[in-house]
């Protein structure tokens, strides 16, 4: 058996998984953004541009989604970063694992049921009350753009916590240690030591969390009330309430094409990012 072989025959069930759950179902998709809306719902065949010619109409949920989906991005990047840098640089050994499973904790619990709580919070009897109590009156929070965002920092920061904290966690102390010796100054060593090695971690962080904002729906269905809505919503309207399977494939089809753009012109500049600090490190 040659090694090509064997490596085929490796790679043939993840092969296979990938094509049966991801290839087959984006393709049927695709071939039902061509079609049209069945009288009674569902898709008939037919090869048509209407579909994507209505997707003006959908223009809210998009904007929602490219403006929410990196801002909560980047929000949990800048609140993780600092957690993850504590966690793997400032604490003793023998306490990492349980402060890391205090991270953890939050997901033991139902997206739900954590949600229900910030409404609560967010909602006329929790933080606006507490700010009219001190002079701050009228102040609504709930079914806002800001309730969806701290919505989603709150739900998918451990996840951005984790690639960061392992990113640091292997950093050679000894680079940090070297800086100080010097005389280099705490940020400048965190400049050009610190945050050019967790790199990586930044960039599987970032990619892992907006993916996934890019899809969500449940933190805008309970969080913004229905007035502040992603293309996740705008998907689960169209082919379980609507039932119009021909726009909703046309929708979810534009989706994946922006992420794939979005993602693509990401790593181009994580790749450059790494180049750069590559010839840098060579000078």
């Amino acid at each position: 058996m040659t090694q090509r072989t064997r490596n085929l025959l490796l790679l043939a069930p993840a092969g296979t998984w990938f094509l049966v759950m991801l290839i087959v179902p984006l393709s049927v998709v695709l071939i039902f953004s061509f079609g049209e809306r069945a009288p009674a719902g569902g898709v008939v065949p037919a090869f048509t541009f209407e579909q994507y010619a209505n997707l003006p109409a959908r223009w809210a949920a998009f904007r929602n989604t490219l403006f929410l989906a990196p801002v909560g991005t980047i929000a949990a990047l800048l609140i993780a970063y600092p957690l993850a840098y504590y966690l793997a640089v400032k604490v003793d050994p023998k306490w990492k694992m349980l402060l890391l499973v205090l991270v953890i904790v939050p997901f033991w619990t139902s997206i739900l049921i954590r949600s229900y709580a910030w409404i609560f919070l967010l909602g006329g009897r929790g933080i606006p009350a507490l700010l009219g109590w001190i002079g701050f009156e009228d102040i609504r929070l709930i079914n806002t753009p800001f309730s969806v965002l701290v919505g989603i920092i709150y739900g998918y920061l451990p996840l951005m916590v984790f690639p960061l904290f392992v990113s640091l966690d292997r950093l050679d102390k000894r680079l940090l240690e070297a800086s100080s010796d010097l005389g280099a100054k705490p940020w400048r060593t965190f400049a050009q030591i610190t945050l050019p090695l967790s790199v990586p971690g930044i960039a599987t962080g970032c990619m892992l969390v907006f993916i996934l904002l890019m899809g969500e729906f449940l933190i805008p269905a309970l969080l913004g009330g229905g007035k502040v809505f992603f293309v996740g919503n705008a998907l689960v309207d169209l082919f379980l309430q609507s039932r119009n399977w021909a726009y909703g494939s046309a929708v979810a089809v534009t989706l994946v094409v922006v992420m794939l753009i979005t993602v693509t012109i990401y790593m181009r500049l994580i790749s450059r990012l790494g180049a750069h600090r590559e010839d840098v490190s060579l000078m």
